[in-house]
C-alpha cells in the first residue's frame, strides 16, 4: 500500500517541485527587485492608470470619489446645516415664485444679480420673458449650491475649496447660456441669419477638430510666427546646451548700464511672451532704456528627456546662463529676473549661490512667481497625493506632460471665459475666431519632462519644501532667507496661477535689505505684459526695508492707492537706482558685437 501511494504521489511531487522552481527562478526575483518596472502587478497598475488618465484629462476618479464622500459624510453629520439648506431652498423657491409674477413684464427688477465677473447674461435678451426667469432660477440654484458646499462643520478648507470648485464646474457646464434653445442671443442671431450662424459654427468646430487631431496650431497663429511678427528684437544666441539657448540683445542706445539683466522665463511657456510685438515687448523696452538684456530660451523636451530633473534646469539652465554672462561681462554683477516657475527656479539658484558664497547677483526680480506654495490658489486642487500619483502614471507612460494637457488644466480654472464662452461665440453664434499676439503665444505649447514635473509638484506644491528649509541642492538644504540682495516682486490682481497674496509672501520669507512689491491690474499674463500706453492699466507699489514691520496683504492694499499706467517704468527706475551710472558702450567690457551662434530668436523657440 505504501509503495502504491508513493508511486501515485511521485508525479504530484514532481509537479510541485517544478512549480516551486518556477516561482524561485521567475517570480521571486521580480517581487524582490527594487525597480517597480520588474514588479508585474505594479506595472499593470501603472499601465492601466496611464491609459485611463488620458481619457480623464489627468483628473483622478478616485480623488473625486473620495472628495465627494468626504463632503457628503460631513454634511450627513451636520443636521443643522441640512435644515439650513432646506430653509434656503424654500426661501429661494419663494423668491422665484414671487419673481415669476413680474417676470413677464420687460425690465422687471431681478431678484438676484450675477457676480461682477460673470458676463454670461449681459445680453439684453436675458432681461425678457422667459429668459429672465430661466437665468434668475439658474443664479438662485448656483447660489444654493455655493451654500451647500461651504461652511460645513469638520470639512477642511482645502476640501471645501475643491468641492465648491467642482460644483461650479458642473453648474457652468449646464448653464442656460450654453444651450442654443435657452440662449436669447443665439436664437436672435439664428433668426436674423436664417441659421447661417449654426452652419458657420459647425465649420468652425470641424476646423478646430481637424487642427487638433493633426497637431496644427489654432487658426490665425500663422500671423504671429517667432522671428517674423513676434520675438523680433535683434540679438544673438551666445550660448547653447541641451537645456537652453541664451540670447543677448543688441543695444539701441549709446549709453548702457554696466549691470546686465538676465530674464529666466518658465519652461512651461515659450520665452517670447516677454518679447511679443515691438510695441509690447518688455525686452525691447529694457534695451531702449539702456539695459544689456539676456534671455533664456528653453528647449521643448520630448520623451527622450523623461529623466531630466529640477537640478538639471538649475545647473544647466540658470547657472550656465550666469556663467556665460559673467564671461561676457566680467566686471559686472547681474540683475536677475524670473517669470512664474522661472522665478521660483531663479530663487532656488539664488539661494544656492548665497549658501555657497557666490555673490554675482546684484538684485532679483519676480514676475508672478511664488516661493511659498501653501496658498497657491486653485491649482492646489490638482496637487494632492491622489492627483499627483495619478498624473505621474500618465507622465511615466508618455515621458512628458504634453502641452495640451497642461493647457487644459489652466483652462478649467477659467472655464467660463476660456471654454464655454468660446463655444457659444464660435460654434453657436458662428463668430470667427480672433487671434492676437498674446493668444498666439498661449497656443504655442511646450512639454514638461516626467521626472522634473513630478519633483516640481511634490517638492514645491505638495510638500512646500522651498519655504520650509527642506529643499535639497547638492545634498545640503537651501533657504530663501539667505538671499541678501534687493528684491522687486510683481503680483497681478486676477492671477489664477500665482495668486498675488501668495506672491506677497516673499515679505515673510526673505531677509532681503529691501523688498519692493507691485500689484498690477490684469491676470497672470496680461498683468505682466503691461506696456506703457496700454489702456485701463493701473498698479500699486510700496517698498519695505529690512527694519520695517510686516504688513498683511489686505492692509497693504488699503495703504497703497492705485496709480494709472504701466509698472514697467517703475521697474526700470528701480533697476537704475541699483545700478552704476550709465557708460558709453565702447568703454564697457561687455561683449555684444560678436557674431554669436545664430540670430535671435534662435532655434529652440521654433521647436514643436
Amino acid at each position: 500500500m505504501d509503495a502504491q501511494t508513493n508511486l501515485v504521489a511521485l508525479p504530484q511531487r514532481s509537479a510541485i517541485k517544478a512549480y516551486t522552481d518556477f516561482i524561485d527562478s521567475t517570480l521571486k526575483p521580480a517581487v524582490e527587485h527594487d525597480d517597480y518596472q520588474y514588479f508585474s502587478f505594479k506595472a499593470i497598475d501603472n499601465a492601466y492608470k496611464a491609459g485611463l488618465a488620458r481619457s480623464t484629462a489627468g483628473i483622478s476618479p478616485a480623488g473625486l470619489s473620495s472628495l465627494y464622500y468626504t463632503w457628503l459624510s460631513h454634511l450627513a453629520l451636520s443636521p443643522g446645516k441640512q435644515v439650513e439648506l432646506v430653509e434656503k431652498g424654500i426661501r429661494k423657491a419663494y423668491r422665484s415664485s414671487r419673481y415669476l409674477q413680474s417676470a413677464m413684464q420687460d425690465g422687471a427688477p431681478c431678484c438676484i444679480e450675477p457676480l461682477p465677473q460673470d458676463h454670461r447674461f449681459s445680453h439684453p435678451g436675458w432681461s425678457r420673458w422667459p429668459f429672465n426667469f430661466i437665468q434668475q432660477n439658474f443664479l438662485l440654484t448656483q447660489q444654493w449650491w455655493h451654500n451647500a458646499t461651504t461652511n460645513i462643520d469638520g470639512l477642511s478648507a482645502e476640501d471645501e475649496r475643491s468641492i465648491s470648485f467642482i460644483a461650479r464646474q458642473i453648474l457652468d457646464r449646464y448653464s442656460p447660456s450654453n444651450m442654443p434653445l435657452l440662449n436669447p442671443e443665439v436664437l436672435q442671431v439664428t433668426l436674423e441669419q436664417g441659421g447661417a450662424n449654426l452652419i458657420t459654427g459647425l465649420q468652425n468646430l470641424m476646423d478646430d477638430i481637424e487642427r487638433q487631431s493633426s497637431g496644427k496650431p489654432p487658426a490665425g497663429t500663422e500671423q504671429f510666427i517667432p522671428g517674423q511678427q513676434v520675438a523680433v528684437t535683434p540679438g544673438k544666441v551666445v550660448y547653447r546646451n541641451h537645456i537652453m539657448e541664451l540670447i543677448q540683445y543688441t543695444p539701441t542706445t549709446q549709453m548702457l548700464y554696466p549691470e546686465p539683466v538676465l530674464i529666466v522665463p518658465a519652461w512651461i511657456m515659450k520665452y517670447y511672451i516677454l518679447d511679443l510685438s515691438p510695441y509690447n515687448s518688455m525686452v525691447k523696452y529694457l534695451v531702449d532704456q539702456g539695459h544689456t538684456v539676456f534671455m533664456i530660451s528653453w528647449f521643448n523636451p520630448t520623451s527622450d528627456d523623461r529623466n531630466l530633473e529640477m537640478i538639471d534646469y538649475q545647473e544647466q539652465g540658470v547657472m550656465k546662463a550666469i556663467d556665460a554672462i559673467s564671461s561676457r561681462c566680467p566686471d559686472a554683477k547681474i540683475h536677475a529676473a524670473g517669470y512664474c516657475l522661472g522665478g521660483t527656479l531663479l530663487s532656488i539658484a539664488a539661494a544656492t549661490m548665497a549658501r555657497d558664497g557666490d555673490d554675482r547677483l546684484k538684485s532679483m526680480t519676480h514676475f508672478a512667481a511664488q516661493v511659498d506654495f501653501s496658498e497657491a490658489g486653485e491649482l492646489m486642487l490638482f496637487t494632492n497625493e491622489s492627483e499627483i500619483s495619478y498624473l505621474e502614471k500618465m507622465m511615466w507612460d508618455q515621458g512628458v506632460l504634453d502641452g495640451s494637457q497642461m493647457a487644459g488644466a489652466f483652462q478649467i480654472l477659467r472655464s467660463n471665459d476660456l471654454i464655454w464662452s468660446r463655444i457659444v461665440h464660435q460654434y453657436l453664434l458662428g463668430e470667427p475666431s480672433t487671434m492676437n499676439d498674446l493668444m498666439a503665444w498661449n497656443s504655442d505649447l511646450t512639454r514638461m519632462p516626467y521626472k522634473m514635473h513630478s519633483q516640481y509638484l511634490r517638492r514645491l506644491f505638495l510638500n512646500n519644501d522651498l519655504s520650509s528649509g527642506r529643499y535639497i541642492v547638492d545634498e545640503k538644504p537651501i533657504a530663501i532667507s539667505d538671499i541678501h540682495v534687493p528684491i522687486f516682486s510683481v503680483g497681478t490682481e486676477k492671477d489664477h496661477v500665482a495668486p498675488w497674496q501668495s506672491v506677497y509672501k516673499i515679505h515673510l520669507i526673505s531677509d532681503s535689505p529691501e523688498v519692493t512689491f507691485v500689484l498690477t491690474s490684469g491676470g497672470h499674463n496680461a498683468g505682466i505684459v503691461s506696456e506703457p500706453g496700454h489702456k485701463h492699466r493701473h498698479y500699486r507699489i510700496a517698498r519695505q526695508n529690512e527694519a520695517d514691520r510686516y504688513i498683511d496683504p489686505d492692509s497693504w492694499i488699503s495703504q497703497n492707492s492705485p496709480v494709472e499706467g504701466s509698472w514697467w517704468p517703475r521697474w526700470h527706475t528701480w533697476l537704475a537706482e541699483h545700478s552704476a551710472p550709465q557708460q558709453n558702450h565702447q568703454s564697457l567690457s561687455t561683449q555684444w558685437h560678436d557674431r554669436g551662434l545664430c540670430d535671435a530668436p534662435g532655434t529652440y523657440v521654433l521647436q514643436r
